[in-house]
């Protein structure tokens, strides 16, 4: 079991994104201790404006984890990452158009 610690705050689309790549990138289960960074000074002095944050049971942290890239050398390094996962995670990103997306005359439109 992967123990992980994530430094949060109440609605943070980031910090939802970065969990669910951990669970779809490890296929690990995975426990996890949810630190609300707003509930006291010093950790919302420390983590404020840097979540999410992520940090292993020896406390080495991850910024910026919501970036793939980032996250994926991270896991690798701990021995987590499910390689094949990430390999149909990045196929089905790289060519996807982006949501929303439609072409007039040969012009792409987003919306």
């Amino acid at each position: 079991m992967i123990r992980l610690t994530i430094y949060t705050t109440q609605g943070c689309h980031l910090c939802d994104e970065l969990e669910a790549q951990v669970a779809a990138l490890t296929r690990q289960p995975i426990e996890w201790l949810r630190v609300e960074v707003s509930d006291d000074d010093a950790l919302l002095a420390s983590y404020g404006e840097r979540i999410p944050v992520l940090a292993d049971d020896e406390g080495k942290e991850l910024e910026s984890g919501h970036k793939l890239e980032r996250l994926s050398d991270w896991l690798y390094k701990r021995g987590w990452l499910d390689e094949a996962a990430l390999e149909a995670l990045t196929d089905s990103v790289e060519g996807a158009p982006p949501k929303g997306a439609h072409q007039i005359s040969g012009r792409r439109f987003l919306g």
